[in-house]
């Protein structure tokens, strides 16, 4: 694939093709990495996965709630 993108660019018959080419070349560097940055997430759950057991959800809403300072500046009005 790599000698094709070198031969149409430097015949330079189709410059948007070669263009588009290069866009559609890279899309799939950036959804690896959000699945990598993904998996990690996953995997340092898994890890920790007793820590997290021990979490009580009701609590942590609680603290988030009480801290959601935007919710409270739209309703001032």
């Amino acid at each position: 694939t790599i000698e094709i993108l070198l031969f149409v660019k430097a015949a330079d018959y189709y410059p948007n093709a070669s263009i588009a080419n290069r866009i559609l070349l890279t899309i799939p560097v950036r959804v690896a990495s959000a699945e990598r940055k993904r998996l990690n997430v996953l995997t340092m759950y898994s890890i920790e996965k007793n820590i997290l057991d021990d979490i009580n959800l009701d609590i942590v809403l609680e603290d988030f709630a009480s801290r959601n300072t935007r919710k409270e500046f739209f309703t001032r009005h």
